[in-house]
């Protein structure tokens, strides 16, 4: 199974990996193919695998069954993939990752079923292979809090007096909320201490908002081939991420002319708003953001047992903040 080249360097983990994405594929069995077919095309699409990644890591710190850590890891990425397919559906998005998305080929209706599908893939491998309930229940109580960011965050559209506080308190729930999850699950599953897995819950909470904030900027500092995915396209959703946010504080005068075209805004005026939001140091400001918290989950993560699940989680994590895609 084809797996992000950054794994490369990591020659443990990219086999587990690989195992992982096996696993899904085994998990699609739905009668019908087209949508199967589309399912299965997203889970292979080259997506960096992180929320697995991160779960498998960190059960590395105990000696446990590995077979069962893969599970719960394919777990993990199939509860991910979910979400994306229903954010496609909000945000009506043409692509991901290079790809037509499920929704613009097979409409918004479909598309909800396959999300739909992927939840209860999720829950049949985690009913399988979890050792307890605890996981069950974490896994349940994660995405509620998904959920909650998602609905905060279309509670905020088109809201330009939106505030860093909301915006972070709706990446907790969309985003780090799964890294949490699947940094808990690892430790967790694999034998680790309650107090283990607390830390490691917290650790990912912070890898997970390092990573939206890095994400946002990128969608004022890359192209859309890069990302794989259309630019800006948040802005003309409603949805306002830190860079807008952070620089809006400086002049929000200069923003609310080009805000108030909402999704009618062009092309042109797009290219004005990031050049705005770049000139207003809105970027700097969410980087200095994401550095902070990139900082904070390796000063955790320093604080766990010396070796290479360490080394390896200490350089991933680093890697994160210099991401270009």
């Amino acid at each position: 199974m084809k797996i992000h080249p950054m794994w490369h360097e990591y020659p443990t983990l990219a086999p587990e990996l690989s195992s992982a994405l096996t696993l899904i594929e085994k998990q699609i069995t739905t009668n019908n193919t087209p949508v199967a077919e589309a399912i299965l095309e997203m889970i292979n699409g080259g997506g960096k695998l992180l929320r697995p990644a991160y779960c498998l890591l960190f059960s590395r710190f105990q000696d446990t069954d590995r077979e069962k850590m893969i599970a719960l890891a394919a777990a993990i990425e199939t509860l991910h993939t979910a979400t994306l397919i229903h954010d496609d559906i909000i945000d009506k998005s043409p692509t991901r990752r290079n790809q037509i998305t499920i929704q613009k080929q097979f409409g918004p209706d479909t598309a909800v079923y396959a999300g739909d599908y992927l939840f209860v893939v999720c829950f049949k491998l985690l009913a399988h292979y979890a050792s307890s309930l605890r996981s069950i229940q974490q896994d349940s109580g994660s995405m509620e809090k998904i959920l909650k960011g998602e609905l905060d965050q279309m509670a905020t559209r088109y809201q330009t007096d939106i505030t860093i506080d909301n915006y972070l308190k709706q990446v907790s729930g969309k985003t780090g909320q799964l890294f949490a999850l699947s940094c808990f699950v690892g430790a967790y599953e694999s034998g680790g201490s309650n107090n283990f897995a607390k830390a490691a819950e917290k650790i990912g909470m912070d890898i997970g908002i390092a990573f939206q904030l890095l994400d946002d900027i990128l969608d004022y500092t890359s192209s859309g081939d890069t990302l794989g995915k259309p630019v800006c396209e948040d802005v003309r959703s409603g949805v306002y991420s830190a860079p807008l946010i952070l620089a809006m504080q400086r002049d929000r005068q200069a923003f609310l002319p080009l805000l108030a075209k909402k999704d009618q805004i062009s092309d042109a005026e797009m290219d004005t708003l990031r050049d705005l939001v770049i000139q207003y140091e809105g970027v700097k400001q969410a980087y200095a953001m994401a550095r902070q918290h990139t900082d904070q989950a390796i000063a955790g993560l320093k604080k766990l047992p010396a070796g290479p699940a360490q080394d390896d989680l200490i350089r991933l994590t680093g890697s994160l903040l210099v991401r270009k895609a």
